[in-house]
């Protein structure tokens, strides 16, 4: 596997390893009903975490390592605005670039090393982060998706790699770009573990649109292919069918076969008529349609043909055609066209998604930027937002309800924004986690947030999009047949009373459109749910020694010593009995023996107080002193850790 080097690379590998474990301390928490309330937690599993995302990460390894189902990550583009290399690893070669913002293209020959640094111990961090069936989402430009994927695969491995989807991030090009103008942005996924597979997606009233019922039958349907491919290999599935309205004797297309087994095909055509298998003595049209010899083709091979005189067959048949209902292979122009095949609504399933996201279905950075004008009352306080749709694709395929998602990259809260949506949908409880760095930023993470769970003043117009269609020379052919998919999306949403206004089929930039008006006068409804406002706070040692800040309080110390062990996050409550019981894990009990400010001593007389008692596993004690003997110890089944020498550090 090709492996990428760059200024600085050695350091950076292990330099999530060599920053201080930090903790967290609540600010606020936020609710749709008390709103803002200082220092006390909403209780809901989301938050919004303000400080180096590096350091954010490793706080919250003792709550999350192992459970985040999904993160998207937007972060800088490296294209020489507004971002700053601030991470000190200790390299003489990279320690003039701390705190400088990074130039452009030609005026900074490191920037691209500087972004590799950034981002690869995050991204060890991140991969820690998430559930063996988790998997990233990162948005980038032409600037560093080729550096990204190598970075990529040495971090997650090459074969957990899953797409390079590419998001047409604009509506068209604009007029003063120069060279080849860019529409398009990147979206690289990997997995933790590899053969991920995404969810599929719902189908679009545009798709389904293409389906009709002109015969009455059972399910909406649309014509589709007769035939089925590699004719040479189905020989037996290559023979004559005759039309029952024409008597014309009908072949597959040159190298396909019929769908179905001959016994199918036989049985579907009875229900325009009687047929028989008869003998046509045609193996040279069947070796044409094979494309071998006719010495080749396969003998014995009869026809559908009908039973009865064509007359008898027509009269039949226009009967059933006239009735309703057509058999699965019907005959197209009244009666007297080609042969077709009925595909059924209920048969295709949801649709699968494919690595080309169009700015129809996930909006545009022009939409993100009408989304923000909105919430904020006319302004757009960050400069390069994702629209909520863009989010709601990868929770689509990517995520469940109950789900947490991480987004470290905060910037405008655009992921929040979406979990909160589709929570509000579907009565889910997705959690997210937000990390923002950016003093100024950060204002607008926590405000879009806030809004979005209690709402905002809006007055104005909101205009969606309800079905798109491309119009290129192929799609013009059939240009009435999209026209009315087009038009039966525009009755349905007019008959539906969700919209102020739909507005008729028609051609806007090349595509058919049908769009629909929302007007909103006064406050716009919020959609519920809360959070919990964090920051870094203290480190859990003592800088340059290996004491305990005690400052940090007791219950960040038990998080932090259960997670050191078991590498699982501290879910149980204080146990009023035995306070010094953390939980147990895979059979083996864990105690954290310590009181603020004063040693603790393990003894004979004190151990059946602060001790439950044995267990199948063992038990692991955390105290300043023991003087139980090391017999005693193995008798009880005691392992004893020393405060503070034998905790680790992360």
């Amino acid at each position: 596997m090709p492996i990428l080097n760059w200024i600085g690379k050695e350091r950076v590998v292990t330099y999530h390893s060599k920053v201080p474990f930090r903790t967290l301390s609540l600010t606020y928490g936020y609710t749709a009903e008390h709103r803002r309330e200082e220092g006390l937690s909403s209780e809901s599993g989301n938050m919004i975490v303000f400080g180096d995302n590096l350091l954010s990460l490793k706080a919250l390894l003792p709550r999350l390592e192992g459970q985040v189902k999904c993160i998207y990550n937007d972060p800088p583009y490296n294209t020489g605005e507004k971002w700053t290399y601030a991470d000190d690893c200790n390299d003489p070669r990279t320690r003039d670039w701390i705190n400088k913002v990074v130039g452009k293209q030609g005026e900074d020959l490191s920037r691209h090393d500087k972004w590799l640094c950034m981002m690869y111990p995050r991204l060890v961090l991140m991969r820690r982060m998430l559930r063996p069936d988790g998997v990233i989402f990162i948005s980038c430009d032409d600037n560093e998706q080729a550096a990204l994927r190598l970075m990529m695969n040495e971090i997650f491995g090459e074969d957990c790699f899953v797409a390079n989807v590419i998001w047409q991030k604009s509506y068209s090009p604009r007029n003063d770009s120069k060279g080849i103008p860019t529409t398009t942005d990147h979206i690289v996924i990997y997995s933790k573990k590899p053969n991920w597979n995404p969810f599929k997606l719902e189908r679009t009233e545009g798709m389904n649109a293409r389906y009709g019922n002109p015969d009455n039958d059972k399910d909406y349907w649309r014509p589709d292919n007769a035939y089925a491919p590699n004719a040479i290999t189905h020989q037996g599935m290559v023979y004559a069918i005759q039309h029952p309205f024409t008597g014309e004797m009908l072949y597959p297309a040159t190298a396909l076969c019929w769908r179905y087994e001959q016994s199918e095909m036989l049985n579907i055509m009875n229900g325009w008529c009687e047929y028989e298998l008869k003998e046509l003595d045609d193996a040279d049209k069947r070796a044409s349609v094979c494309g071998v010899s006719v010495n080749d083709v396969r003998q014995g091979v009869l026809a559908i043909v009908l039973k009865e005189s064509l007359e008898v067959s027509r009269q039949k048949a226009q009967e059933v055609y006239d009735r309703g209902q057509w058999p699965k292979y019907y005959f197209s122009k009244n009666g007297y066209g080609g042969i077709a095949k009925k595909t059924y609504l209920g048969e295709v399933g949801d649709r699968v998604v494919s690595n080309f996201w169009a700015h129809s279905e996930v909006d545009s950075t022009d939409g993100a930027k009408k989304e923000l004008k909105e919430i904020f009352e006319g302004s757009i306080p960050f400069d390069t937002p994702k629209p909520t749709r863009l989010i709601d694709r990868i929770l689509d395929i990517a995520v469940e309800p109950g789900d947490i998602i991480m987004d470290c990259f905060a910037g405008s809260g655009t992921t929040a924004h979406s979990v909160l949506k589709a929570n509000a949908a579907d009565g889910g409880d997705r959690k997210f986690i937000l990390l923002e760095q950016d003093e100024e930023i950060v204002k607008t993470t926590q405000e879009r947030v806030q809004k979005a769970i209690s709402g905002y003043n809006y007055v104005g117009t909101k205009t969606e999009r309800l079905y798109e269609k491309k119009l290129t020379a192929q799609t013009l052919k059939r240009v009435s047949e999209h026209y009315d998919a087009a038009k039966k999306v525009y009755e349905e949403a007019k008959s539906s009373g969700k919209y102020t206004d739909v507005h008729q089929p028609t051609v806007k930039d090349t595509y058919m459109i049908v769009e629909a008006d929302t007007n909103y006068d006064g406050h716009r409804d919020g959609l519920g749910g809360a959070f919990d406002m964090m920051e870094l706070s203290e480190p859990l040692f003592i800088p340059g020694t290996r004491l305990l800040n005690e400052e940090v309080g007791e219950q960040e110390l038990r998080r932090y010593i259960f997670y050191t062990e078991t590498h699982q996050p501290l879910t149980q409550t204080r146990d009023e009995q035995y306070p010094y019981w953390l939980a147990d894990y895979n059979g083996v009990g864990y105690y954290f023996y310590y009181e603020p400010y004063e040693p603790t001593t393990l003894t004979a007389q004190n151990v059946g107080d602060i001790l439950k008692g044995p267990m199948e596993g063992g038990l692991v004690a955390y105290a300043d002193v023991c003087e139980l003997s090391d017999e005693q110890l193995t008798q009880m089944g005691i392992t004893f850790r020393q405060i503070p020498r034998d905790i680790k550090r992360i």
